[in-house]
């Protein structure tokens, strides 16, 4: 078993390795013995946190599989005490970004039926019996999750979702400005519920958020100078077709300078080092500078 930053690997399916992070334990203790008394035995709670795990570990798996249906890159998901990370790098285009992130909510939507007829077969076991009451609530926290993960509040999945159906209308960089400032504002309701119901969880949840949305936001800012800088027509991203911006952005890893890695031909001029790749700012992708000649043609929309 591998650890990667205070996480164990814990399988490898279809190209995607999937971590638990060591804090999950913790709350697993926590949670199953606070519902203890549900159950005849213990063992039913271990199965209903075990459910717990399963349903976000399917959601984010929708994200994955998603993302790389619509051609990006996603290979790792990390399970800890908030749920799941399913780290995805969908093409930088509004209907790649929604589809991979609507694809986590719509696992939770899919279990709504299939629950529901598990909870109506159990029934006949009696409304107390230890069974009927696991589905019944496997149901609700599989309900719950998806209530909480279709907020528009960012980074949450309706949050992105909200951003992925600007950036059809506002650009790229409006479009994640206003889902960030929609994003303060829930994490506002969150501070002032969690202060109403002086619940700790809640305002970890609210400090999460509130660290996303500052992200989120200079990553806006950033986006924003970067769209205002000229471009070189005459060059062009083999991923997404973008031409490359004017401008000593690119770091040389080496000796630390910035450059313009096109007006040098992947080489630095500071220290001689030469680059194999050439990474472009819009999409993240890596291609021999090459590849960048002759590929202007129209992007993509999807």
């Amino acid at each position: 078993m591998r650890t990667q930053q205070g996480s164990i690997h814990l399988f490898r399916f279809a190209g995607i390795d999937v971590y638990l992070h060591w804090w999950w334990f913790f709350l697993a203790i926590y949670e199953i013995n606070s519902r203890k008394g549900s159950y005849s035995s213990i063992t039913w709670n271990v199965l209903e946190y075990l459910s717990l795990f399963v349903i976000v570990l399917l959601h984010e798996f929708g994200h994955a599989l998603a993302c790389r249906q619509v051609g990006g890159t996603a290979n790792r998901i990390l399970l800890w005490p908030l749920g799941g990370v399913a780290y995805v790098d969908p093409p930088q285009r509004p209907g790649a970004t929604l589809w991979s992130i609507a694809a986590g909510p719509l696992v939770n939507v899919a279990l709504l039926p299939a629950l529901w007829v598990l909870e109506i077969q159990t029934r006949s076991l009696g409304a107390g019996s230890d069974l009927h009451t696991l589905i019944a609530t496997v149901g609700w926290i599989n309900e719950g999750l998806l209530l909480f993960n279709i907020l528009p509040v960012y980074p949450l999945d309706g949050g992105q979702i909200v951003r992925s159906l600007l950036w059809f209308v506002l650009g790229r960089a409006r479009s994640l400005m206003v889902a960030t400032v929609l994003g303060f504002l829930g994490v506002a309701a969150f501070i002032l519920l969690a202060l109403i119901k002086r619940d700790y969880w809640l305002g970890f949840i609210a400090f999460y958020l509130l660290m996303n949305c500052w992200g989120g936001l200079r990553h806006a800012q950033a986006l924003s100078r970067m769209a205002k800088l000229p471009r070189r027509n005459d060059f062009a991203c083999p991923e997404c077709k973008e031409a490359p911006p004017v401008g000593d952005i690119w770091k040389c890893s080496r000796c630390g300078q910035g450059f313009d890695t096109f007006a040098s031909q992947a080489t630095c001029p500071f220290c001689g080092t030469r680059f194999d790749g050439t990474k472009c700012l819009d999409c993240g992708a890596v291609h021999p500078m090459s590849e960048w000649a002759g590929s202007l043609v129209t992007p993509s929309r999807f």
